[in-house]
């Protein structure tokens, strides 16, 4: 063991030191790396167009883009007062709630279907009295939307509550002397200097929408053109036709590579 401690010491001082960096990274990469360029290879035949511009395939994307959006909203419109409150205020139990709010990030998205069905359910704890006012949640759009806002807007909350906690305590105490209310505090200061990190949250949530997989087949069912989004026709497609698998998967990584580049571009500004 010696011997081999001192071999090692040899390489380093030779100058091989940088290796056991390069090494590593370059099997990491690949590893990631090579299945996406494994997809686009194979999904380039003469049939391509025809599965990526079905009928199937448009509806499927048309539900993804139209459901992760107004995931984004809800998530942004009640997720941002929420993130400045635990950001900024001192309240009682603030851990707890965090680990509430994060809990859906590390959660199997099968648990968040199992919940989300067990709580709004027909027979679930709230789906009897949705029922009496005619509100029937599963294997509906509605559906889709609520699994997509389940295991995305926590990414939003985290995101925004980054993005609060980092604003100068000086400038809300300035805000205050110069007699803004809480409102004029939070409108008109903390969100236009949080602005860029909430906007790489509302992306983040808008991909994690888009490829929401597990919770909403558990949930909303896999129907075409009501709750199949991309990833239940990717599915749907492996079983059926691997060739509209892979032209889907194809569509779903160039719209996740856009968004993912809109993402840097946010974060290179900032920094």
């Amino acid at each position: 063991m010696a011997k081999i401690h001192r071999y090692v010491d040899h390489l380093l001082d030779k100058g091989y030191s940088k290796w056991i960096f390069i090494v590593p990274s370059i099997f990491m990469l690949a590893f990631l790396a090579l299945p996406l360029m494994t997809i686009l290879i194979r999904s380039v035949t003469s049939d391509f167009a025809a599965h990526a511009f079905s009928t199937q395939a448009f509806k499927a994307l048309r539900l993804s883009l139209v459901t992760s959006s107004i995931t984004t909203v809800l998530a942004a419109a009640f997720g941002t007062p929420l993130a400045y409150i635990l950001a900024r205020w001192k309240i009682k139990h603030k851990a707890w709630i965090e680990l509430i709010l994060d809990l859906p990030i590390v959660l199997p998205p099968s648990v968040a279907g199992v919940a989300l069905l067990i709580a709004f359910g027909r027979r679930g704890v709230f789906g009897s009295a949705l029922s009496a006012f005619g509100i029937a949640l599963p294997f509906t759009t509605a559906a889709v939307i609520m699994a997509q806002i389940f295991v995305a807007a926590p990414l939003y909350l985290r995101s925004a509550r980054i993005g609060f906690a980092h604003i100068d305590q000086q400038l809300e105490e300035s805000a205050y002397v110069e007699g803004a209310n809480q409102w004029q505090l939070f409108s008109e200061i903390m969100v236009p200097l949080a602005m860029r990190t909430l906007a790489s949250g509302a992306i983040l949530t808008w991909t994690r929408a888009l490829g929401e997989f597990g919770a909403t087949i558990l949930f909303a069912g896999n129907m075409e053109g009501v709750t199949q989004t991309m990833p239940l026709a990717i599915y749907l497609g492996f079983e059926r036709n691997i060739g509209v698998a892979l032209a889907l998967s194809v569509v779903l990584i160039f719209v996740s590579v856009i968004l993912l580049l809109a993402t840097k571009k946010l974060e290179n500004q900032e920094n």
